[in-house]
């Protein structure tokens, strides 16, 4: 009985296993990991490709050596590409631990969970292609094994004319994210409230005995 009932959770955690590659697209190997890859499929608004890119990026604490308060980085860490254009990258890992060249926020339609990722085990290299949408946008790539991106693995692929640059992306934008605690326009009422101010004040004056 103890026998079958550990054969049946044997089997399951197989079969769940297996439907989450399937789900995932998951391609594994010694070397990483390619989970989502896509070639063909076109995203909603793309009547074709529009142009295929292939880069090549390098991940190790080579690429930050003498920056403050960081430990890990990336040989680029910002991609440009067209709308609608194909994306091949070759993710190579110079250090001996984990790291992981990651696209956020595409489309879940085509991508599970809105992600594209590629993973090189310790001084390998990994290679995955995905279609990026046809909107203007920038999207996060990064790391996720624990601390990298805090540590400097942070990047971000820009479609067309982005969205804006997001924060923390060394060489581009600031470490930190800014955000402003006032309302939107404040400036334009602070000014209207000056001048109703001062018109008051005047009107007041003149008419004072």
């Amino acid at each position: 009985m103890r026998l079958s009932i550990i054969c049946m959770v044997l089997l399951a955690s197989t079969a769940i296993a297996q439907d989450h590659s399937a789900h995932h697209r998951m391609h594994m190997s010694e070397s990483g990991i390619v989970m989502n890859q896509n070639a063909n499929e076109l995203p909603i608004g793309c009547d074709a490709i529009s142009r295929d890119h292939e880069f090549t990026i390098h991940g190790g604490k080579k690429y930050v050596a003498g920056k403050p308060g960081l430990t890990f980085g990336m040989s680029q860490h910002e991609v440009r590409v067209e709308p609608c254009s194909r994306v091949t990258v070759t993710f190579v890992n110079e250090d001996e631990i984990r790291h992981q060249w990651m696209v956020h926020g595409l489309p879940k339609y085509l991508y599970p969970t809105g992600m594209f990722h590629i993973e090189a085990m310790g001084r390998q290299r990994q290679t995955g292609t995905f279609i990026v949408p046809a909107e203007d946008r920038n999207y996060l790539i990064h790391c996720d094994m624990a601390q990298h991106m805090e540590k400097g693995m942070r990047g971000q692929l820009v479609v067309g004319r982005g969205s804006g640059d997001l924060w923390g992306i060394a060489g581009v934008s600031d470490a930190f994210y800014r955000s402003s605690y006032l309302p939107r326009h404040v400036g334009w009422w602070a000014v209207t409230a000056a001048l109703v101010a001062f018109a008051l004040a005047w009107r007041w004056r003149l008419h004072r005995p």
